[in-house]
């Protein structure tokens, strides 16, 4: 990146790094919860439950 950042700058090209619109709290429920799937670690609830 630094690189990159460097080459931009010789040839003045102007640039913004990009930061995430999501809170880091949010991204870190999420990334958890994909890992609890790839773990089995899940609740199967049928359909008729659902609607209860």
């Amino acid at each position: 990146m630094n690189a990159i950042k460097a080459f931009m700058k010789a040839l003045k090209i102007s640039f913004e790094e990009s930061k995430s619109p999501y809170n880091p709290e949010f991204i870190a429920k999420i990334k958890q919860g994909e890992e609890d799937i790839k773990a089995g670690r899940t609740t199967k609830i049928s359909l008729d439950d659902v609607w209860k």
